[in-house]
């Protein structure tokens, strides 16, 4: 665990409440604009429907389990802190690598997408080009200070739900229950276990709220507050955004673009254009603020990778430049920057569902490594101040532990080559780990 003495960075505390509720929104909300399209591929819309309802199970009993040990032990590191003081060096190790490899390869997945919505725009730019551009300054932003950064997501936050509520409110009008049940289960019930890793993105790195616990004004109420509002707020967008979107003219026709064998990463303009076409200005909106909700998450995600990587090199587990805050923004810059350079080659290789399945094996990771830190640090410090307790103790943790075990057993059988692709970059990384080790 990292020092508290005076010589330790330390992170500036500029966040209240609606802040964090903006982030945990925001580090999410991308979520609803693309990527869980491809589980429909798999599952079609009964077995992506079924994988969903165990993945909101697992997210609201994982949340108020994560909000005790947040409140309790409000660290940059999140889950990497918490394990490393429940478990021991070893599996803190493993926590925080797998939190890494979640919110390091989240974003260019979402730079993809923002190259995607905005080349309906600008046909003539290349979708990459964008993405890369928008690597370069939303990472600068968040060099410039986290209350501006704070700021800027709680805004474009708060205009895409709104976009998402528009949304709904235009298609459901026209939703008919024949398209929900049209081909709801192309490759039987086990396109459910395939669909797994696009359910989880509708909700992937809410857990990020906790990275920035360090630099909430009062933690305590805080993160309590903004961690509950966020998760209810997109349980809600995520039902309303499943439904309205397939109701409309089935889930194939928000898969694949018309005439295209592809999958596409902007479905919502997909379904709007069925209902008042291409041209209309309720379209051209949905896409200018889709934008807005791609990268409410993309800055989002940079910001909570940027303390996660940030705590790892604060307490010698990779290079120590990357513990460094900038001595004027106090900040982590030097991390955000790696973290951006690691983005972009993911980016380069242009297989968006595979990196999402990858930031997914890692959030699993650290879902289930939390969970046996939280029933550790219940029973070897009892005594430790939590303000806020998870109800119906233990199971609530249990119930977040098992379906999040189960949910990586199926992800490992369905996706083997990007299971044994992430296996390779956690034991490298935990070989580096052993030699640090034994260097200090």
């Amino acid at each position: 665990m990292a020092d508290q003495n005076p010589q330790t960075p330390q992170l500036k505390k500029t966040l209240g409440p609606l802040m964090l509720w903006g982030l945990g929104v925001g580090y999410v909300i991308s979520g609803m604009y693309f990527g869980w399209n491809l589980g429909l591929a798999e599952g079609g819309t009964l077995g992506l429907a079924i994988a969903t309802f165990f993945i909101i199970i697992m997210y609201l009993t994982f949340t108020f389990s994560y909000t005790e040990l947040a409140c309790a032990i409000p660290k940059a590191g999140g889950a990497f802190d918490y394990a490393d003081r429940a478990l021991g060096k070893q599996l803190g190790f493993l926590a925080g690598m797998a939190q890494n490899v979640e919110f390091i390869f989240a974003p260019p997945a979402i730079a993809a997408a923002i190259g995607a919505y905005f080349n309906i725009f600008f046909p003539q730019v290349d979708a990459l080009y964008i993405a890369i551009l928008a690597y370069l300054l939303f990472t600068g932003l968040n060099i410039i200070g986290v209350r501006a950064a704070a700021i800027f997501e709680l805004v474009i936050t708060i205009l895409a739900v709104l976009e998402l509520l528009i949304f709904a409110g235009v298609c459901l009008p026209h939703l008919k229950v024949d398209n929900l049940t049209m081909n709801a289960l192309p490759n039987g019930f086990q396109g459910a276990f395939a669909a797994i890793p696009f359910a989880i993105w509708f909700f992937l790195a809410i857990e990020g709220v906790a990275n920035v616990a360090e630099e909430a004004k009062n933690p305590q109420r805080s993160i309590l507050i903004g961690f509950g509002s966020a998760i209810f707020t997109l349980v809600v967008l995520c039902l309303l955004t499943f439904v309205s979107a397939v109701g409309v003219d089935g889930w194939e026709s928000i898969v694949y673009p018309p005439g295209s064998t592809a999958p596409s990463d902007s479905p919502l303009p997909l379904a709007l254009a069925k209902i008042v076409g291409d041209s209309h200005i309720l379209y051209h909106l949905l896409i200018t603020v889709g934008l807005f909700g791609l990268v409410a998450s993309f800055h989002g995600i940079i910001l909570a990778a940027g303390r996660s990587t940030f705590e790892f090199g604060r307490v010698g587990y990779i290079p120590k430049s990357l513990g460094k805050v900038h001595s004027k923004t106090l900040t982590p810059a030097n991390a955000l920057v790696i973290n951006m350079f690691i983005g972009i080659v993911a980016l380069l290789t242009g297989k968006t569902g595979d990196i999402i399945t990858i930031a997914c094996f890692g959030a699993l990771t650290l879902y289930i490594v939390s969970m046996l830190a939280f029933f550790a640090l219940r029973k070897k410090e009892p005594d430790l101040d939590r303000p806020f307790k998870v109800p119906f103790y233990p199971f609530f943790p249990a119930c977040a532990l098992i379906i999040a075990s189960l949910a990586l057993v199926a992800m490992t059988v369905y996706n083997l080559k990007l299971a044994l692709i992430y296996g390779v970059i956690m034991l490298a990384a935990y070989l580096w780990f052993l030699f640090t080790e034994k260097k200090n």
